[in-house]
């Protein structure tokens, strides 16, 4: 079995890590093209569940009910199922590329519940073929993307915690599809001006939000992490010093850092983790001049059920 706080070096999983993430950009660009638009994108975001990444239930293009778009990362597979009962599997091979996978669950969704077109161009990554014909992803390791799974899962855990007694406006643990990273935002009520007019940021990014939350690596900074920012960023909130004492500010990145290997050698890494998420949180509420009793509610325990 795959230790719980595993070992996630981005050196080693790279080659694995590009390719699940353009499976990914399928299951997102799926979200996009049938969800009901939601505020702050939060319709085309994705969650991470007990068998991997999935999309919500999403209406079948011809009215016919439900699906669901899922990454298997148990049995690797990628799954499309109907809420009327159909279903497909599709191997996730070491060898297999994501534009051979992508067609393959593109047919299934049309089978199912009807055709369905996608902007195939990958988002927020470093290449630029389209999902339905890339060949240049096909590496693919199950051990790998296990180990990934097990911390992602840890990593989705601390951030469900940290959120729960928030009783202001607050995100689901999201699964980004561009980014590759999980993350909660905590809003304050208040709006904000994007920190750039193109799509994503103006839709994204429109009120004042603290977000918190958790990326496996990647080329601008190749290590496990949680991060935290403010936005829009406050005066003196950087260079403060967080929970636990291994965290810190990154001024490259513009957020503030706490290393999954620190966490990993902790007496206990989910106390360690919360309380990096938040001393973060109190102090962006502090240097953005939050509600104070709204932010003292996302202390302690989640409020009594009556």
């Amino acid at each position: 079995m795959v230790s719980a706080w595993p070992a996630v070096s981005y050196d080693q999983w790279r080659d694995t890590c590009d390719t699940l993430h353009a499976h990914t950009q399928v299951l997102g660009k799926l979200a996009v093209k049938l969800a009901p638009p939601e505020p702050q994108l939060q319709h085309a975001a994705l969650r991470l569940t007990a068998r991997g990444w999935e999309t919500a239930p999403l209406p079948a293009p011809d009215g016919s009910g439900a699906l669901v778009i899922a990454l298997d990362l148990h049995r690797h597979e990628a799954v499309v199922e109907h809420s009327a009962g159909p279903s497909a599997r599709v191997a996730l091979a070491p060898d297999r590329p994501v534009g051979a996978v992508t067609r393959e669950v593109l047919a299934a969704v049309g089978r199912f519940g009807g055709p369905v077109q996608i902007d195939p161009a990958p988002q927020e990554v470093p290449w630029s073929v389209p999902l339905d014909a890339d060949t240049e992803h096909a590496h693919y390791d199950q051990d790998q993307a296990g180990r990934y799974f097990a911390a992602a899962t840890q990593a989705a855990l601390v951030l469900a915690a940290y959120r729960a007694p928030y009783r202001g406006r607050a995100t689901p643990v999201n699964a980004w599809w561009g980014s590759f990273d999980l993350a909660v935002s905590l809003f304050s009520g208040l709006p904000a001006d994007p920190p750039s007019p193109d799509f994503i940021m103006r839709n994204a990014m429109d009120c004042q939000e603290v977000a918190v939350g958790w990326w496996p690596g990647d080329a601008r900074y190749p290590k496990a992490a949680f991060y935290a920012y403010a936005h829009p960023h406050p005066p003196g909130f950087a260079g403060l010093a967080l929970s636990p004492a291994a965290a810190r500010w990154d001024p490259a990145l513009g957020e503030y850092i706490l290393d999954w290997d620190d966490l990993r050698s902790a007496p206990d890494p989910r106390a360690a983790a919360l309380a990096f998420a938040r001393s973060a949180f109190q102090h962006a509420c502090a240097a953005s001049g939050w509600d104070m009793a709204l932010a003292a509610s996302a202390e302690g325990q989640p409020p009594p059920v009556r």
